[in-house]
């Protein structure tokens, strides 16, 4: 079983690492305290490589069509393979990696590894946009946005862009999706789909509840409507 985490930086996307790496899945070395796969200048120049092949259309909209399809270079799996090279050279029988920063390359992802278990993690736009990641600022990657002095703004756009890249690209066979709310609230039962998912035991981490919610102590950070309809869709309305 070969595994990776899809969701935008800051999602809490640290729990699910840390519950597969003490349940003795191989999650690639070296790790930082995050759970994320070390070194990481590989998968950023790779996301920078797949930006080119997603033109901005204007506004808050991209043309994430012609990506589905388009010949992969090889200048992007060969840095896929550098970034990986702790996990595709192991002998582990379950094994895996995870980055934020491989939302940005998910079409292509997908596309190298149809066989691998997907697990995309969600976690509420308000509290994720209180925090700074790498990711705030697409513009280092490649991506074309509205440029925004407003930070917050920022962010939302960031997690717009990846959230609507995930949608147009779609599920590949093995698929699921975790929101971090549910997991924090109830681990068990969330523990559970998992175990199902990865036909795995799996560990149970300590988890805090107070990061859920974080945005009603921040009244003066306002969500843009452009994301009203990501909340329905993830059930946050």
């Amino acid at each position: 079983m070969m595994t990776t985490i899809i969701g935008r930086g800051h999602s809490g996307t640290r729990a699910i690492s840390h519950t597969l790496s003490q349940s003795g899945v191989f999650m690639g070395e070296p790790l930082n305290g995050s759970g994320d796969l070390l070194p990481p200048e590989a998968m950023y120049e790779a996301c920078r490589i797949i930006a080119r092949h997603i033109p901005w259309r204007g506004g808050l909209e991209w043309d994430f069509g012609t990506v589905q399809t388009v010949e992969i270079p090889r200048a992007f799996k060969d840095l896929i393979e550098r970034y990986l090279t702790s996990v595709l050279n192991s002998d582990a029988p379950h094994k895996g990696w995870k980055i934020p920063e491989t939302t940005l390359c998910y079409p292509w992802i997908k596309r190298l590894f149809p066989d691998l278990h997907y697990v995309f993690w969600v976690r509420d736009p308000r509290d994720c946009i209180i925090g700074h990641h790498l990711t705030d600022d697409l513009h280092d990657f490649g991506i074309e946005y509205p440029v925004t002095d407003d930070i917050y703004l920022r962010r939302s756009i960031s997690w717009k862009y990846q959230n609507d890249l995930v949608r147009a690209t779609g599920r590949p066979a093995r698929w699921i999706k975790v929101r971090f709310e549910d997991f924090v609230l109830h681990q068990e039962r969330e523990l559970e789909r998992l175990e199902a998912f990865y036909g795995l035991p799996l560990a149970r981490i300590p988890v805090r509840k107070d990061p859920v919610g974080r945005y009603k102590s921040n009244p003066d950070i306002r969500l843009p409507d452009f994301l009203a309809d990501a909340l329905v869709e993830h059930e946050y309305a």
